[in-house]
């Protein structure tokens, strides 16, 4: 899936990851296979529960448990890292992979000043003295937009801002300029405009840094303004993979017709938005079939068997509608006239 001259910079293989219970097995990712490519942004998308975090925790080696079972492949920069202990992963977690946490309220260590948590990322992973480090902390600081990093830098995280504490998230992410950022809901709890402002740093620091950046999220204008290409996530399992113009104007999966065909457009007036009937399924109670099968309008006897990717070399989608199917009824949805 990606151009023949693009090596990945990450690949994943056939990932599945699963939770033993006592209600019994939560399958949370369930085979899911992407790559990314150098200086390249992918975005994962789907509703709470589809196993976005769960698979890049995973391939951190952040979901270590007597409960998980992981199989599969996860490849960064041609190594094999999902077996990887602990002591074999410290260099490439902050080092090589960066990760901004899902929620900047707790990201930060409270009762520590925002300086010394970057100074030790920094002294984990390079060769710089405390001083070295504390000046490059406070480059940092002022690189994300922080104001006055001179002073900033020996604040505490309670003094700051949600969306200046996201800055500071960033920043350490950065900080020993990592091939790889994974962005996880980076936007999260943030007003429009600062979430504008968070989206337009990542931009900016890619260009500067030269980064392939994983972004997860729900909102498909996150989507369309940031990725390169789009995994879409349902239940643990990919429903549609490819470039973000095709997947966006050309969608195949009815699960991505209902998320494109919830959101208001601006200038075009429809009688009501698009909506997904019922509720996301449950881990413990995914379908043997189409996991999306209990929620879809045109279900069909084939949707008892789980398709597999197919499509195009590049824009694939797990559906079993026809091509002049999905050609009808997408535009129906799209437009509000039926659900999804």
């Amino acid at each position: 899936m990606l151009s023949p001259e693009s090596t990945p910079i990450l690949e994943a293989t056939d990932l599945k990851v699963s939770f033993s219970t006592r209600g019994g097995i939560i399958r949370a990712v369930d085979g899911l296979s992407f790559a990314v490519g150098a200086k390249e942004t992918v975005g994962i998308v789907g509703e709470s529960g589809s196993g976005k975090s769960v698979a890049m925790y995973t391939m951190l080696g952040l979901t270590r448990d007597a409960n998980v079972s992981i199989s599969g492949s996860v490849r960064f920069q041609g190594q094999e890292i999902l077996g990887l202990s602990d002591t074999q992963m410290r260099p490439i977690r902050g080092g090589q992979i960066g990760m901004i946490f899902q929620d900047p309220m707790t990201a930060l260590t409270p009762v520590y000043k925002v300086g010394w948590q970057i100074v030790e990322q920094l002294r984990a992973h390079t060769d710089l003295t405390k001083q070295q480090a504390r000046a490059r902390a406070i480059e940092l600081l002022g690189e994300v937009g922080i104001p006055d990093p001179g002073r900033r830098v020996d604040s505490y995280p309670h003094e700051f801002s949600g969306g200046m504490r996201q800055r500071v998230v960033i920043a350490m992410a950065l900080s020993c300029n990592p091939k790889l950022l994974i962005a996880d809901e980076p936007t999260t709890a943030l007003d429009v405009t600062t979430q504008a402002q968070i989206l337009d740093l990542m931009t900016r620091l890619q260009e500067n840094y030269g980064s392939s950046i994983i972004i997860i999220t729900h909102d498909m204008g996150v989507i369309a303004e940031m990725a390169d290409r789009v995994v879409v996530m349902y239940a643990g399992r990919p429903a549609e993979i490819g470039p973000e113009i095709d997947v966006v104007r050309n969608p195949q999966h009815p699960y991505t017709w209902g998320l494109l065909g919830a959101v208001p457009r601006t200038g075009v007036r429809t009688e009501r938005l698009a909506t997904i009937p019922g509720n996301a399924v449950t881990p413990l109670n995914v379908p043997e079939g189409c996991a999306f099968a209990p929620r879809c309008s045109f279900v069909m006897d084939q949707c008892a068997t789980r398709p597999a990717l197919h499509g195009d070399a590049d824009h694939l989608n797990a559906c079993w509608l026809s091509p002049a199917q999905k050609v009808e009824l997408r535009g129906k949805v799209l437009r509000g006239e039926i659900d999804a």
